[in-house]
């Protein structure tokens, strides 16, 4: 494996490569307008979707009852791309979920994975593993519903802010304050799913983006999901807080086109 990198490559210039980026819970293709403008004047096709319920999509959390519906705007962009083409998956927090669903569902049409401080299941335990084993005891101001179909989630602005944004700017944190909405993480629907296979999912070039100043998903963490499944590259950011895109834009959209130019 390589060394991890610390540093961000310069934004690449070269052939225009597919790149889809997934946002986490509560949030929307929205946190990513920094890094897909970047990546776009570089030359690359970006996308950013809002998954079933978030962001701009109109459906309410009841009409997204399963991970897959949750999911589904990420699989049809996929299978939308023209025959031979693959796209670079950047999934960022539960993001990470999404991106291996659709390695698990469409292998063939994944250049590489990219979790950002995301949730990276293995092949060996349940797909649900990595978020039940997340060590965080105190989620503050934030309010559950294990009675709504789906168990649903609301990120607290003071959890936002102390542990997700503390490194971010204050307009950014502003922003989110006007579009997260209720999520779900679908803990229950993934479970009756067998865990995801060594030849799908598991066969995808992986690569992690450590942000070493997450107090939510604290870097130890980071490092026990990647310990516990292959990886081709591991790259570290220094100063960036859960919100990597937010607070470190420019190094992040340095890392994503360096991946994008090396694994399409």
């Amino acid at each position: 494996m390589p060394m991890p990198s610390s540093s961000a490559p310069a934004a690449a210039t070269a052939a225009s490569k597919r790149i889809i980026l997934v946002h986490g819970t509560g949030h929307g293709g929205w946190c990513w307008y920094k890094v897909a403008t970047l990546l776009r004047a570089a030359g690359h096709r970006v996308d950013a979707p809002d998954l079933a319920a978030s962001g701009a999509d109109a459906r309410q959390l009841r009409d997204a009852p399963t991970f897959e519906d949750y999911s589904r705007p990420l699989l049809d962009a996929l299978r939308a791309l023209p025959p031979g083409e693959r796209a670079v998956l950047v999934g960022h927090s539960f993001g990470g979920m999404s991106i291996a669903l659709a390695a698990e569902e469409l292998p063939e049409k994944v250049a590489a994975a990219v979790f950002v401080t995301a949730f990276m299941p293995d092949c060996a335990g349940p797909r649900t593993r990595a978020i039940e084993e997340l060590p965080l005891l105190d989620w503050m101001d934030s309010v559950t519903d294990d009675g709504h179909a789906p168990p649903s989630v609301f990120l607290g602005p003071e959890f936002l802010r102390r542990l997700l944004y503390q490194l971010s700017p204050e307009e950014d944190y502003t922003l989110s304050q006007s579009l997260a909405r209720v999520s779900s993480y679908y803990v229950a629907d993934q479970k009756q799913h067998p865990p995801f296979s060594a030849d799908r999912y598991g066969a995808v070039s992986k690569v992690y983006v450590v942000a070493k100043q997450d107090l939510a998903m604290i870097e130890e963490y980071q490092r026990r999901m990647i310990a516990s499944i292959p990886v081709a590259e591991v790259r570290e950011m220094e100063d960036a807080d859960h919100m990597a895109m937010l607070s470190k834009p420019e190094e992040l959209a340095g890392h994503l086109a360096d991946i994008a130019n090396t694994y399409v």
